[in-house]
Protein backbone atom coordinates (compact mmCIF):
# COMPACT_ATOMS: atom_id res chain seq x y z
CA UNK A 1 0.00 0.00 0.00
CA UNK A 2 1.47 3.33 -1.02
CA UNK A 3 0.62 6.03 1.49
CA UNK A 4 0.90 9.79 1.30
CA UNK A 5 2.05 11.47 4.44
CA UNK A 6 0.00 14.12 6.17
CA UNK A 7 1.22 17.66 6.43
CA UNK A 8 1.68 19.14 9.87
CA UNK A 9 -1.54 21.14 9.67
CA UNK A 10 -3.56 18.04 8.86
CA UNK A 11 -2.37 16.13 11.90
CA UNK A 12 -3.89 18.34 14.55
CA UNK A 13 -6.58 15.73 15.06
CA UNK A 14 -8.84 16.56 12.11
CA UNK A 15 -11.35 13.91 13.08
CA UNK A 16 -11.40 13.20 16.77
CA UNK A 17 -13.21 9.91 17.01
CA UNK A 18 -13.98 8.48 20.40
CA UNK A 19 -15.29 5.14 21.50
CA UNK A 20 -18.70 5.50 23.09
CA UNK A 21 -20.14 3.32 25.81
CA UNK A 22 -21.54 0.39 23.86
CA UNK A 23 -23.45 -1.84 26.26
CA UNK A 24 -24.26 -5.51 25.73
CA UNK A 25 -27.77 -4.73 24.55
CA UNK A 26 -28.23 -4.47 20.80
CA UNK A 27 -28.85 -0.72 20.89
CA UNK A 28 -28.14 1.63 18.00
CA UNK A 29 -25.27 3.40 19.77
CA UNK A 30 -22.29 4.25 17.53
CA UNK A 31 -18.99 2.50 18.00
CA UNK A 32 -17.13 5.83 17.83
CA UNK A 33 -18.37 9.26 18.85
CA UNK A 34 -16.74 12.64 18.25
CA UNK A 35 -15.61 14.64 21.24
CA UNK A 36 -13.15 17.37 22.27
CA UNK A 37 -9.70 16.74 23.67
CA UNK A 38 -10.81 17.79 27.15
CA UNK A 39 -12.96 14.68 27.44
CA UNK A 40 -10.12 12.26 26.73
CA UNK A 41 -9.16 9.93 29.53
CA UNK A 42 -5.44 10.21 30.15
CA UNK A 43 -3.49 6.95 29.93
CA UNK A 44 -0.57 6.02 32.15
CA UNK A 45 2.34 6.45 29.80
CA UNK A 46 5.14 4.97 31.93
CA UNK A 47 4.67 1.42 33.13
CA UNK A 48 5.60 -0.31 36.37
CA UNK A 49 5.65 -4.03 35.70
CA UNK A 50 5.58 -7.11 37.90
CA UNK A 51 8.25 -8.95 35.90
CA UNK A 52 11.12 -6.76 37.15
CA UNK A 53 11.27 -4.90 33.87
CA UNK A 54 10.53 -1.25 33.30
CA UNK A 55 9.82 0.00 29.81
CA UNK A 56 10.26 3.74 29.40
CA UNK A 57 10.17 6.24 26.53
CA UNK A 58 13.54 7.37 25.20
CA UNK A 59 14.98 10.43 26.92
CA UNK A 60 14.74 12.67 23.84
CA UNK A 61 11.40 11.26 22.63
CA UNK A 62 9.63 14.43 23.74
CA UNK A 63 11.17 16.26 20.75
CA UNK A 64 9.66 13.85 18.18
CA UNK A 65 6.28 14.61 16.66
CA UNK A 66 4.17 11.73 15.34
CA UNK A 67 2.63 12.03 11.88
CA UNK A 68 0.46 9.35 10.32
CA UNK A 69 -0.14 8.60 6.64
CA UNK A 70 -3.38 9.80 5.08
CA UNK A 71 -6.09 7.19 5.82
CA UNK A 72 -6.75 4.90 2.87
CA UNK A 73 -9.41 2.30 2.25
CA UNK A 74 -8.80 -1.24 1.01
CA UNK A 75 -11.23 -3.29 -1.08
CA UNK A 76 -9.90 -6.62 0.14
CA UNK A 77 -8.38 -8.18 3.24
CA UNK A 78 -7.03 -11.11 1.27
CA UNK A 79 -5.06 -12.86 4.01
CA UNK A 80 -3.93 -12.69 7.61
CA UNK A 81 -2.41 -9.25 8.15
CA UNK A 82 -4.21 -7.79 5.12
CA UNK A 83 -1.51 -7.97 2.43
CA UNK A 84 1.32 -10.49 2.12
CA UNK A 85 3.77 -7.96 3.62
CA UNK A 86 1.40 -7.24 6.57
CA UNK A 87 1.93 -3.48 6.22
CA UNK A 88 -1.52 -1.83 6.18
CA UNK A 89 -0.52 1.62 7.55
CA UNK A 90 -3.57 3.84 8.23
CA UNK A 91 -6.99 2.49 7.23
CA UNK A 92 -10.35 4.22 6.78
CA UNK A 93 -13.51 3.77 8.78
CA UNK A 94 -16.50 6.07 9.11
CA UNK A 95 -16.61 8.70 11.89
CA UNK A 96 -19.36 6.90 13.81
CA UNK A 97 -19.67 3.27 12.70
CA UNK A 98 -22.52 1.18 14.09
CA UNK A 99 -23.20 -2.50 14.26
CA UNK A 100 -24.55 -3.42 10.83
CA UNK A 101 -25.11 -7.15 11.29
CA UNK A 102 -24.07 -10.04 13.48
CA UNK A 103 -24.18 -13.80 12.84
CA UNK A 104 -23.07 -16.88 14.70
CA UNK A 105 -20.30 -18.19 12.45
CA UNK A 106 -19.27 -21.20 14.49
CA UNK A 107 -18.97 -22.78 17.94
CA UNK A 108 -17.21 -21.15 20.87
CA UNK A 109 -13.46 -21.41 21.19
CA UNK A 110 -12.34 -23.98 23.75
CA UNK A 111 -8.97 -25.22 24.96
CA UNK A 112 -9.18 -28.11 22.49
CA UNK A 113 -10.90 -26.40 19.57
CA UNK A 114 -10.04 -22.75 19.04
CA UNK A 115 -10.73 -20.01 16.53
CA UNK A 116 -7.27 -18.73 15.62
CA UNK A 117 -7.53 -17.51 12.03
CA UNK A 118 -8.49 -14.00 10.95
CA UNK A 119 -11.43 -13.59 8.55
CA UNK A 120 -10.58 -12.95 4.88
CA UNK A 121 -12.49 -10.48 2.68
CA UNK A 122 -12.70 -10.66 -1.13
CA UNK A 123 -15.30 -10.71 -3.92
CA UNK A 124 -17.86 -9.07 -1.65
CA UNK A 125 -17.65 -12.03 0.74
CA UNK A 126 -16.10 -12.59 4.14
CA UNK A 127 -14.57 -16.02 4.71
CA UNK A 128 -14.16 -17.72 8.09
CA UNK A 129 -12.39 -20.85 9.32
CA UNK A 130 -14.17 -21.92 12.50
CA UNK A 131 -12.98 -24.04 15.44
CA UNK A 132 -14.36 -27.22 13.83
CA UNK A 133 -12.29 -26.76 10.66
CA UNK A 134 -15.22 -25.58 8.56
CA UNK A 135 -14.73 -22.87 5.96
CA UNK A 136 -17.71 -20.52 5.65
CA UNK A 137 -18.50 -17.69 3.23
CA UNK A 138 -20.87 -14.85 4.11
CA UNK A 139 -22.13 -11.86 2.18
CA UNK A 140 -19.94 -9.04 3.50
CA UNK A 141 -22.76 -6.49 3.27
CA UNK A 142 -25.58 -8.33 5.03
CA UNK A 143 -24.09 -11.40 6.72
CA UNK A 144 -26.09 -14.00 4.76
CA UNK A 145 -24.45 -17.43 4.55
CA UNK A 146 -23.37 -18.29 0.99
CA UNK A 147 -21.66 -21.66 1.51
CA UNK A 148 -20.09 -23.92 4.13
CA UNK A 149 -17.38 -26.55 3.59
CA UNK A 150 -15.97 -29.02 6.11
CA UNK A 151 -12.22 -29.58 5.83
CA UNK A 152 -11.75 -32.45 8.33
CA UNK A 153 -10.40 -35.63 6.66
CA UNK A 154 -12.56 -38.71 7.06
CA UNK A 155 -9.98 -40.45 9.21
CA UNK A 156 -9.89 -37.45 11.57
CA UNK A 157 -13.65 -37.12 12.21
CA UNK A 158 -14.28 -36.20 15.82
CA UNK A 159 -10.67 -35.14 16.44
CA UNK A 160 -9.77 -31.83 18.09
CA UNK A 161 -8.79 -28.93 15.85
CA UNK A 162 -6.25 -26.28 16.75
CA UNK A 163 -5.03 -23.60 14.40
CA UNK A 164 -5.01 -22.87 10.72
CA UNK A 165 -6.33 -20.01 8.66
CA UNK A 166 -7.32 -18.73 5.23
CA UNK A 167 -5.94 -16.72 2.33
CA UNK A 168 -7.45 -15.60 -1.00
CA UNK A 169 -6.09 -15.12 -4.50
CA UNK A 170 -7.73 -15.06 -7.94
CA UNK A 171 -11.02 -16.71 -7.09
CA UNK A 172 -9.61 -19.32 -4.73
CA UNK A 173 -9.57 -19.73 -0.96
CA UNK A 174 -6.55 -21.52 0.55
CA UNK A 175 -6.80 -23.09 4.00
CA UNK A 176 -4.04 -24.35 6.26
CA UNK A 177 -5.26 -26.79 8.89
CA UNK A 178 -4.33 -28.46 12.15
CA UNK A 179 -4.73 -31.76 10.28
CA UNK A 180 -1.50 -31.16 8.33
CA UNK A 181 -3.24 -30.40 5.06
CA UNK A 182 -3.45 -27.36 2.78
CA UNK A 183 -6.75 -27.17 0.87
CA UNK A 184 -7.80 -25.01 -2.09
CA UNK A 185 -11.49 -24.11 -2.49
CA UNK A 186 -13.49 -22.32 -5.16
CA UNK A 187 -14.39 -18.97 -3.58
CA UNK A 188 -17.75 -18.93 -5.38
CA UNK A 189 -19.19 -22.18 -4.01
CA UNK A 190 -16.67 -23.81 -1.64
CA UNK A 191 -15.94 -26.77 -3.91
CA UNK A 192 -12.62 -28.44 -3.14
CA UNK A 193 -10.07 -27.98 -5.95
CA UNK A 194 -7.05 -29.73 -4.48
CA UNK A 195 -5.60 -30.93 -1.19
CA UNK A 196 -1.91 -31.29 -0.29
CA UNK A 197 -0.89 -33.34 2.74
CA UNK A 198 2.13 -32.24 4.76
CA UNK A 199 4.05 -33.98 7.52
CA UNK A 200 3.00 -31.71 10.39
CA UNK A 201 0.00 -29.51 11.29
CA UNK A 202 -0.14 -25.75 10.96
CA UNK A 203 -1.25 -23.17 13.51
CA UNK A 204 -0.87 -20.07 11.31
CA UNK A 205 -2.72 -19.01 8.19
CA UNK A 206 -1.08 -19.37 4.78
CA UNK A 207 0.49 -16.40 3.02
CA UNK A 208 0.01 -16.13 -0.74
CA UNK A 209 1.99 -14.09 -3.23
CA UNK A 210 2.38 -14.47 -6.97
CA UNK A 211 0.73 -17.87 -7.21
CA UNK A 212 2.69 -19.38 -4.32
CA UNK A 213 1.04 -20.48 -1.07
CA UNK A 214 3.60 -20.47 1.75
CA UNK A 215 2.94 -22.07 5.15
CA UNK A 216 4.91 -22.87 8.31
CA UNK A 217 4.27 -26.10 10.21
CA UNK A 218 4.56 -26.52 13.98
CA UNK A 219 7.94 -28.26 13.54
CA UNK A 220 9.35 -25.20 11.71
CA UNK A 221 9.08 -26.50 8.15
CA UNK A 222 8.41 -23.82 5.53
CA UNK A 223 6.51 -25.19 2.54
CA UNK A 224 5.86 -23.37 -0.73
CA UNK A 225 2.96 -24.82 -2.73
CA UNK A 226 1.65 -23.97 -6.19
CA UNK A 227 -1.70 -22.18 -5.94
CA UNK A 228 -2.68 -23.68 -9.30
CA UNK A 229 -2.47 -27.40 -8.54
CA UNK A 230 -1.14 -27.89 -4.97
CA UNK A 231 2.26 -29.13 -6.13
CA UNK A 232 5.07 -28.67 -3.62
CA UNK A 233 7.61 -26.20 -4.96
CA UNK A 234 10.25 -26.12 -2.22
CA UNK A 235 10.84 -26.81 1.47
CA UNK A 236 13.00 -25.13 4.09
CA UNK A 237 13.68 -26.87 7.40
CA UNK A 238 14.21 -24.76 10.50
CA UNK A 239 15.30 -25.99 13.91
CA UNK A 240 12.42 -27.34 16.01
CA UNK A 241 11.52 -26.32 19.54
CA UNK A 242 9.75 -28.34 22.24
CA UNK A 243 7.97 -25.43 23.98
CA UNK A 244 5.69 -23.43 21.70
CA UNK A 245 2.76 -21.06 22.03
CA UNK A 246 -0.70 -21.91 20.75
CA UNK A 247 -0.66 -19.08 18.23
CA UNK A 248 1.87 -19.03 15.40
CA UNK A 249 2.88 -16.32 12.96
CA UNK A 250 2.31 -16.46 9.19
CA UNK A 251 5.25 -15.67 6.93
CA UNK A 252 5.56 -12.24 5.32
CA UNK A 253 6.36 -11.93 1.60
CA UNK A 254 7.52 -8.86 -0.32
CA UNK A 255 10.09 -8.02 -2.97
CA UNK A 256 10.74 -11.67 -3.78
CA UNK A 257 11.65 -12.49 -0.16
CA UNK A 258 9.87 -14.70 2.36
CA UNK A 259 10.36 -13.82 6.05
CA UNK A 260 9.57 -16.89 8.14
CA UNK A 261 9.18 -16.75 11.96
CA UNK A 262 10.03 -19.86 13.99
CA UNK A 263 9.21 -21.21 17.43
CA UNK A 264 12.89 -21.23 18.43
CA UNK A 265 13.10 -17.43 18.19
CA UNK A 266 14.74 -17.27 14.78
CA UNK A 267 13.59 -15.63 11.60
CA UNK A 268 14.86 -16.60 8.17
CA UNK A 269 14.84 -14.68 4.89
CA UNK A 270 14.27 -17.02 1.95
CA UNK A 271 14.01 -16.47 -1.79
CA UNK A 272 10.38 -16.88 -2.77
CA UNK A 273 11.24 -18.64 -6.05
CA UNK A 274 13.39 -21.47 -4.66
CA UNK A 275 13.57 -21.23 -0.84
CA UNK A 276 17.31 -20.59 -0.66
CA UNK A 277 18.48 -18.75 2.48
CA UNK A 278 19.45 -15.10 2.23
CA UNK A 279 20.06 -14.52 5.95
CA UNK A 280 18.76 -15.41 9.40
CA UNK A 281 18.60 -13.68 12.78
CA UNK A 282 17.60 -14.51 16.33
CA UNK A 283 14.84 -12.50 18.02
CA UNK A 284 15.77 -13.49 21.56
CA UNK A 285 16.55 -11.09 24.40
CA UNK A 286 19.51 -12.50 26.28
CA UNK A 287 19.17 -9.99 29.12
CA UNK A 288 15.76 -11.09 30.40
CA UNK A 289 15.94 -13.50 33.31
CA UNK A 290 12.31 -14.14 34.27
CA UNK A 291 10.61 -17.41 33.41
CA UNK A 292 8.62 -15.89 30.53
CA UNK A 293 11.83 -15.20 28.64
CA UNK A 294 12.51 -18.94 28.32
CA UNK A 295 9.68 -19.14 25.72
CA UNK A 296 11.44 -18.11 22.52
CA UNK A 297 8.46 -18.38 20.17
CA UNK A 298 7.77 -15.75 17.49
CA UNK A 299 3.99 -15.97 17.23
CA UNK A 300 3.43 -12.48 15.86
CA UNK A 301 3.55 -12.05 12.11
CA UNK A 302 6.66 -10.20 10.85
CA UNK A 303 6.10 -7.02 8.83
CA UNK A 304 7.96 -5.95 5.68
CA UNK A 305 7.87 -2.27 4.77
CA UNK A 306 10.13 -0.12 2.57
CA UNK A 307 13.06 -2.53 2.65
CA UNK A 308 12.91 -3.35 6.34
CA UNK A 309 11.68 -6.28 8.39
CA UNK A 310 10.06 -5.79 11.79
CA UNK A 311 9.58 -8.74 14.13
CA UNK A 312 8.74 -9.20 17.80
CA UNK A 313 9.48 -12.23 19.98
CA UNK A 314 7.93 -13.52 23.18
CA UNK A 315 11.29 -13.56 24.97
CA UNK A 316 11.50 -9.78 24.97
CA UNK A 317 12.77 -8.02 21.88
CA UNK A 318 11.41 -6.07 18.89
CA UNK A 319 13.84 -5.72 15.97
CA UNK A 320 14.26 -3.86 12.69
CA UNK A 321 16.38 -5.62 10.06
CA UNK A 322 17.46 -4.67 6.55
CA UNK A 323 15.51 -6.90 4.15
CA UNK A 324 18.35 -7.42 1.66
CA UNK A 325 21.41 -7.73 3.88
CA UNK A 326 19.99 -9.03 7.17
CA UNK A 327 21.84 -6.31 9.08
CA UNK A 328 20.23 -5.46 12.45
CA UNK A 329 19.26 -1.78 12.38
CA UNK A 330 17.92 -1.47 15.93
CA UNK A 331 16.25 -3.43 18.67
CA UNK A 332 14.14 -2.44 21.68
CA UNK A 333 13.18 -4.48 24.79
CA UNK A 334 9.55 -5.13 23.81
CA UNK A 335 8.18 -8.68 24.32
CA UNK A 336 5.05 -9.48 22.31
CA UNK A 337 2.95 -12.22 20.75
CA UNK A 338 0.97 -10.25 18.16
CA UNK A 339 2.03 -8.61 14.91
CA UNK A 340 3.24 -5.03 15.34
CA UNK A 341 1.44 -2.44 13.21
CA UNK A 342 3.36 0.04 11.08
CA UNK A 343 1.83 3.38 10.08
CA UNK A 344 4.26 5.57 8.16
CA UNK A 345 7.40 6.08 10.25
CA UNK A 346 5.89 4.72 13.45
CA UNK A 347 5.47 1.20 14.74
CA UNK A 348 2.91 0.19 17.39
CA UNK A 349 2.97 -3.01 19.43
CA UNK A 350 1.24 -4.64 22.38
CA UNK A 351 3.47 -6.36 24.94
CA UNK A 352 2.95 -9.47 27.05
CA UNK A 353 2.95 -7.11 30.04
CA UNK A 354 -0.26 -5.39 28.81
CA UNK A 355 1.39 -2.28 27.41
CA UNK A 356 1.06 -0.38 24.16
CA UNK A 357 4.27 1.14 22.79
CA UNK A 358 5.03 3.50 19.92
CA UNK A 359 8.47 3.26 18.27
CA UNK A 360 10.04 5.64 15.76
CA UNK A 361 11.23 3.25 13.03
CA UNK A 362 13.86 5.74 11.83
CA UNK A 363 15.75 5.71 15.12
CA UNK A 364 14.38 2.84 17.21
CA UNK A 365 13.41 5.27 19.95
CA UNK A 366 10.42 4.43 22.13
CA UNK A 367 8.19 7.51 21.97
CA UNK A 368 5.48 6.57 24.46
CA UNK A 369 4.36 3.67 26.62
CA UNK A 370 0.83 3.17 27.96
CA UNK A 371 0.19 0.62 30.69
CA UNK A 372 -3.15 -1.18 30.37
CA UNK A 373 -5.07 -3.30 32.83
CA UNK A 374 -3.24 -6.60 33.31
CA UNK A 375 -5.67 -8.79 35.26
CA UNK A 376 -9.41 -9.31 35.34
CA UNK A 377 -9.08 -9.90 39.09
CA UNK A 378 -6.97 -6.92 40.13
CA UNK A 379 -7.06 -7.66 43.84
CA UNK A 380 -5.59 -11.16 43.55
CA UNK A 381 -3.74 -10.47 40.27
CA UNK A 382 -5.37 -13.44 38.57
CA UNK A 383 -6.84 -14.13 35.11
CA UNK A 384 -4.35 -12.28 32.95
CA UNK A 385 -5.88 -10.19 30.16
CA UNK A 386 -4.75 -10.81 26.57
CA UNK A 387 -4.76 -7.59 24.52
CA UNK A 388 -5.06 -8.29 20.78
CA UNK A 389 -3.78 -5.96 18.10
CA UNK A 390 -3.11 -3.12 17.58
CA UNK A 391 -4.74 -1.65 14.45
CA UNK A 392 -4.53 1.94 13.19
CA UNK A 393 -7.85 3.01 11.68
CA UNK A 394 -9.81 6.25 11.54
CA UNK A 395 -7.07 8.24 13.34
CA UNK A 396 -7.23 5.84 16.29
CA UNK A 397 -5.31 2.87 17.60
CA UNK A 398 -7.67 -0.01 18.43
CA UNK A 399 -7.01 -3.02 20.63
CA UNK A 400 -9.37 -5.79 21.77
CA UNK A 401 -9.20 -7.73 25.03
CA UNK A 402 -10.02 -11.12 26.49
CA UNK A 403 -11.87 -9.18 29.24
CA UNK A 404 -14.68 -8.26 26.80
CA UNK A 405 -13.37 -4.72 26.37
CA UNK A 406 -11.92 -2.88 23.36
CA UNK A 407 -9.96 0.34 23.75
CA UNK A 408 -9.49 3.39 21.54
CA UNK A 409 -6.08 4.99 22.06
CA UNK A 410 -4.49 8.12 20.60
CA UNK A 411 -1.64 7.06 18.27
CA UNK A 412 0.00 10.42 18.96
CA UNK A 413 0.14 10.46 22.76
CA UNK A 414 -0.90 7.01 24.00
CA UNK A 415 -3.87 8.47 25.88
CA UNK A 416 -6.82 6.12 26.33
CA UNK A 417 -9.75 7.85 24.66
CA UNK A 418 -12.59 5.46 25.33
CA UNK A 419 -13.70 1.86 25.53
CA UNK A 420 -16.16 -0.52 23.95
CA UNK A 421 -18.00 -3.18 25.98
CA UNK A 422 -18.06 -6.41 23.98
CA UNK A 423 -20.43 -9.36 24.07
CA UNK A 424 -17.56 -11.87 24.30
CA UNK A 425 -13.77 -12.03 24.62
CA UNK A 426 -11.87 -11.19 21.43
CA UNK A 427 -8.45 -12.77 20.84
CA UNK A 428 -8.33 -12.43 17.04
CA UNK A 429 -7.51 -8.98 15.61
CA UNK A 430 -10.33 -7.28 13.65
CA UNK A 431 -10.14 -6.98 9.87
CA UNK A 432 -11.07 -4.03 7.65
CA UNK A 433 -12.31 -3.49 4.09
CA UNK A 434 -14.56 -1.02 2.26
CA UNK A 435 -14.71 1.28 5.32
CA UNK A 436 -16.08 -1.56 7.43
CA UNK A 437 -14.70 -3.42 10.45
CA UNK A 438 -15.35 -7.09 11.15
CA UNK A 439 -14.81 -8.72 14.56
CA UNK A 440 -14.72 -12.51 15.06
CA UNK A 441 -15.04 -13.20 18.79
CA UNK A 442 -14.39 -16.24 20.99
CA UNK A 443 -18.11 -17.08 21.06
CA UNK A 444 -17.94 -17.68 17.32
CA UNK A 445 -19.94 -14.55 16.48
CA UNK A 446 -18.97 -12.45 13.47
CA UNK A 447 -19.99 -8.77 13.76
CA UNK A 448 -19.80 -6.11 11.04
CA UNK A 449 -19.57 -2.38 11.81
CA UNK A 450 -20.15 0.43 9.31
Amino acid sequence: MKSKFLKNSYIKHICHILFSAFILSGCETGLFDSGPDEEEVAGTRISVLALERELRPSLNAVDTQIYLPVPEDTKEWSQAGGFSNHAMHHLTIGPSPRELWRVNAGPKSTDRNRNLGEPVIAEGKIFILDSKARALAYNAKNGKLIWRKGLVPREEKGANFLGGGLAYEKGRIFASTGFASVVALDARNGNELWRTQLQAPMRAAPTINGGRVVVVTVDNQVQAISAKDGKRLWTYSGVGNQTILLNSGSVAIDGGVVIAPFTNGEIAALRVDNGSVLWSDSVIAIRRTEAAASITDISGRPVIDRGRVYAVGHSGILVAIDLRTGQRIWDVPVPGVFQPWIAGDFLYATTIDSEIVCVDVRTGQILWVTQLRRFKDIKNQEKRIIWTGPSIVGDRLLIFGSNKVALSISPYTGSVLGELRLRAPVTIPPVFANSMMYVFDDNGDLTAYR
